[in-house]
């Protein structure tokens, strides 16, 4: 069989052999689409050959399609119908010809990153943690236009959310596993993390730009003198009721692996706290059950405000970033720029 890289004389024809697990997906032959001379003729009139494919695109709705296309014909996959599910710090398809997930990086420097994120998933499987699986025929992550690419396992057809005690359910769980010294997983820097966030942000006026910088050197000084109490170890980075799908088979399964780090646990926890203290995202009763399931309330914490006023800043500056994207973005930024500026009107954050 055919590695999915491997290189095709014209016409002919690339037989990939999909994963087969018995809950998962069947096996499947599928032929590479395109390919053949009338590819290579409609390149030469169009010229949109070998050199227009290794120019790099924007990070848009119509540049990441261009990518999709190209990285499914890499590894074999037949892109047509291809359903966009979001825009983000990646770009998501769900193919319509099989039961696949496509992300596509937007920061074009993470390929040791998205490496580490393909060796989780796979010690994940390993463990028989429930977290999303990565297409084990699929030569990944690869390169295209500039932007890295992975390919997953679908969860189910239509994305549907678990609940935020199933969430507890699999943090506590998860934080019992001992990573292996091969993943190299990073120490997670907060710290640094938001200075380089904010020494790249450009689409913000300077007066934003400069409040936020301000807001973050005071949060430095009063982070460095935490106390925290949980155990310093695995945490999965953006932990959050967003991050965890039902699996076509009933169970909760965490997704974006891409953050995985060693840190103290106190930050897997903070987000359902913020959802639920600051932007009433969580029902007092979602709390109260999230707290319950992984046995620790961090809101009791006397570090509890320090840290969510970190991670909220960690989350406005992100979102600073895409206000140069689309009016949605810029509004959104405004709004939260408003709130951190006098204290009010969190609750009217949408959700991103």
């Amino acid at each position: 069989m055919l590695a999915p890289t491997e290189a095709l004389t014209c016409g002919a024809v690339m037989l990939v052999r999909l994963p087969r697990r018995d809950h998962h997906v069947p096996i499947t032959w599928v032929p590479c689409p395109g390919g053949g001379l009338a590819r290579i003729v409609e390149s030469m009139i169009s010229g949109s050959g070998e050199g227009s494919r290794d120019r790099d695109v924007e990070f848009t709705a119509e540049g990441v399609e261009v990518v999709l296309r190209e990285a499914c014909e890499t590894a074999g996959l037949d892109a047509s119908g291809a359903e966009l599910l979001r825009l983000g710090s990646n770009a998501v398809y769900r193919l319509a010809s099989l039961p696949v997930i496509v992300r596509i990086a937007r920061d074009p420097t993470v390929l040791s990153e998205m490496e580490r994120a393909i060796g989780v998933a796979r010690w994940l499987e390993a463990v028989d943690f429930p977290a999303t699986r990565v297409l084990a025929d699929a030569a990944q992550p690869i390169v295209v236009r500039g932007r890295v690419v992975t390919f997953w396992e679908s969860v189910q057809e239509q994305e549907e959310f678990a609940t935020v005690g199933e969430l507890a359910d699999l943090l506590r769980r998860f934080h019992w596993l001992e990573e292996p010294e091969s993943l190299r997983l990073p120490y997670f820097d907060p710290l640094a993390k938001l200075s380089a966030a904010l020494t790249d942000l450009t689409a913000v006026s300077e007066d934003d730009r400069s409040f936020l910088e301000a807001r973050a050197a005071k949060l430095a000084k009063d982070y460095d003198r935490l106390d925290f109490v949980l155990p310093f170890g695995l945490i999965h980075g953006d932990a959050n009721i967003g991050n965890v799908l039902r699996h076509r088979d009933g169970h909760a399964v965490f997704i974006d692996l891409d953050g995985l780090a060693l840190a103290p646990r106190e930050w897997d926890l903070i987000l359902t706290a913020l959802y639920y203290d600051r932007y009433g995202w969580h029902s007092k009763a979602e709390y109260a059950e999230f707290v319950h399931r992984y046995g620790f309330d961090l809101m009791n914490w006397p570090g509890y405000e320090t840290l969510a006023d970190l991670r909220e800043l960690m989350m406005v500056v992100w979102i600073g970033h895409q206000a140069g994207a689309s009016e949605r973005s810029a509004a959104e930024f405004a709004r939260r720029m408003a709130s951190l500026r006098t204290g009010e009107g969190r609750d009217a954050w949408g959700a991103f």
